[in-house]
C-alpha cells in the first residue's frame, strides 16, 4: 500500500463520471438481465459500484474496507457471495452492455460507410503459484516462450477502427485432462450458468469461438467481418464463421499442412507464392490470387493477398478473406484494425489490474472479475470517444484516478503532526493529565485503522 485515503464520510467513493456512466447505460437493468439480482438486502448495483471503483482508488476491496469503511455499506460476506455466485451470466452482461454502448453512443458518431468488425484473439491469464484454482491448466505462453499456470482468455471484441469494446470472453482451461492441474468444483450445478461456463472452458478454442460469435449475433452487435490471426485460421474455421453469416479477414498460416484449391490443385500458400510473378516497386501488396477452401464437400472462394513483412523486408505474410468484393487495399486496411485488441490486453493488464486484484480459487469469481475489468475499459473507451482531444486510455485512467485523490505517506504524516502541534498550542502549561487527555483526543480524530494501531503501540 502506498497511499492513505482521506477519510470523509460524506465523500462519494465514485466520481460523477463513473456514476453517470452506470446510469446512462442502465447497468442495473443489464445486471438483472444477466440474472444478477437479490430479493432482499443490499441491491446488486451497490455491490457492483464498489467493485467497479477499486482500480481507480489503487486499493483492493479488503483495504478499502479497512481504510474507508463508510464507502462499503455491506459486509465482506455479501461481496464474496456476489462474486462467487454461479447463477450470474457474466458473458451475457458484457455482451448486452457493449451492445447498449454501441447502439446509443458509438453508432450516432460513426458514418454509415465505416466497416465494423469483430476481433478474436486470446491472451494468457496468469495464475502462478495457485495450484488449487478451479480448472487451472499448464499452458505454453508464446510471448514469454515458456510454460506457465493459468488460463487462455479468449476474447471477442468489436471495433469501428476508432473505438474498441469487449463483447464476450471465456477463461479457457484445456481439453486435455493431463494438463489440467485442478478439477472443476463438484458442488456447482451443471445446469447453472457457472456449470455451463465450466463445461465450455474445457472445449477447444475453435469451438468456443463459434459460441461467442453466435452470442454476439443474437445481441445484434453490428459487424460484417471477423478478424483473427493465424492461430484460428484454418479451412474449417473459415467455413464455420462464413456459415454464421460473417465474412473473414485473417492472417493465413505459412505451413504445408493447410492447403487451398488454386488452379485445380490443392496446394499451400508457399507453393502458390512461388508460381506467380510479384508486383514490383512500392506496391502495398506483392501478390493477389483467388482460391478456395474446402472441408469435405463444403467449399467457398477466398482471396489470398501477399504483403511485405515490416519486421523483415525479405519475408512476406499472407492475408485471406472470404469477402470477394473487397479490394487488396481494403483487405489490408480492415485487417489493420485487429491491432486494437493488442492495445486492449495491454491496458487491462497494466492499468486495470486484470491479473492482480483477483486471487480467488473460484472459477465464477474469476469470471466476474474479468467482466468488471472490461466494464472499466468500456468506461474509459466511451470517455476517450466523446472527448475533444486525443488522450490515450492510459492517460484517461490516471485522470480518473486523480478524481479520487489520495494522500501520500509524507503528506499524511505532515498533516498528523500539524494536527497534534495545533492541539498542544492551545494551552501553554500542561500537566500529565492534560497531556494524556490531549493525546486521547488526538487519537480519536485519526482514521480508525491508524488510531487502533497507535493505541496498540502505546
Amino acid at each position: 500500500m502506498n497511499s492513505i485515503a482521506q477519510t470523509n464520510n460524506s465523500e462519494n467513493p465514485l466520481s460523477e463520471k463513473m456514476q453517470y456512466f452506470l446510469r446512462r447505460y442502465h447497468v442495473s437493468r443489464i445486471l438483472r438481465s444477466a440474472n444478477a439480482y437479490k430479493l432482499r438486502g443490499f441491491p446488486v448495483l451497490s455491490i457492483f459500484l464498489v467493485t467497479f471503483s477499486t482500480a481507480f482508488t489503487h486499493r483492493s476491496f479488503f483495504m478499502q474496507m479497512c481504510l474507508n469503511r463508510s464507502a462499503v455499506p455491506f459486509a465482506k460476506d455479501t461481496f464474496y457471495r456476489f462474486m462467487n455466485s454461479c447463477h450470474i451470466h457474466w458473458r451475457r452482461f458484457t455482451t448486452l452492455l457493449a451492445a447498449t454502448i454501441i447502439q446509443s453512443t458509438i453508432a450516432p458518431l460513426t458514418s454509415a460507410d465505416r466497416v465494423n468488425v469483430l476481433i478474436l484473439d486470446d491472451s494468457i491469464y496468469h495464475r502462478a503459484r495457485s495450484q488449487k484454482v478451479e480448472l487451472l491448466a499448464r499452458l505454453y505462453d508464446h510471448a514469454r516462450k515458456e510454460f506457465s499456470c493459468g488460463f487462455r482468455m479468449l476474447m471477442l471484441c468489436w471495433s469501428d477502427g476508432n473505438t474498441l469494446l469487449p463483447v464476450s470472453h471465456i477463461l479457457l482451461s484445456t481439453e486435455n485432462p493431463k494438463n489440467r492441474l485442478c478439477a472443476s468444483s463438484e458442488s456447482v450445478d451443471v445446469r447453472s450458468n457457472g456449470g455451463k461456463g465450466r463445461k465450455l472452458a474445457q472445449k477447444k478454442a475453435t469451438e468456443v469461438m463459434l459460441c461467442l460469435l453466435q452470442e454476439a449475433k443474437e445481441a445484434l452487435i453490428p459487424a460484417r467481418h471477423v478478424l483473427f490471426d493465424t492461430w484460428f485460421c484454418s479451412p474449417a474455421s473459415l467455413l464455420s464463421v462464413h456459415e454464421l453469416g460473417y465474412e473473414v479477414v485473417a492472417m493465413a498460416k505459412k505451413t504445408q499442412k493447410v492447403h487451398y484449391l488454386h488452379g485445380g490443385v490443392m496446394q499451400d500458400v508457399k507453393a502458390i507464392y512461388r508460381k506467380h510473378q510479384k508486383r514490383r516497386g512500392r506496391s502495398k501488396y506483392l501478390l493477389s490470387v483467388e482460391a478456395a477452401v474446402r472441408k469435405g464437400e463444403a467449399s467457398i472462394p477466398v482471396r489470398l493477398v501477399f504483403v511485405h513483412n515490416r519486421n523483415n523486408r525479405k519475408d512476406w505474410l499472407v492475408l485471406v478473406t472470404t469477402d470477394m468484393g473487397l479490394t487488396e487495399e481494403e483487405v489490408i486496411r480492415i485487417y489493420a484494425k485487429r491491432w486494437g485488441i493488442e492495445v486492449f490486453f495491454k491496458v487491462c493488464k497494466s492499468y486495470l489490474r486484470l491479473e492482480k486484484d483477483c486471487r480467488t480459487l473460484s472459477y465464477d469469481a474469476m469470471t466476474a472479475h474479468v467482466s468488471i475489468v472490461f466494464t472499466r475499459y468500456m468506461f474509459l473507451a466511451v470517455e476517450q470517444r466523446e472527448s475533444k482531444d486525443d488522450r490515450s486510455i492510459g492517460e484517461l485512467f490516471y485522470l480518473s484516478v486523480d478524481e479520487l485523490p489520495d494522500l501520500c505517506y509524507v503528506e499524511a504524516v505532515r498533516l498528523l503532526v500539524s494536527l497534534f502541534v495545533a492541539r498542544l498550542q492551545e494551552h501553554m502549561i500542561l500537566d500529565e493529565g492534560e497531556v494524556q487527555e490531549l493525546l486521547q483526543g488526538f487519537l480519536a480524530e485519526l482514521p480508525m485503522l491508524l488510531s487502533q494501531n497507535l493505541r496498540k503501540c502505546a
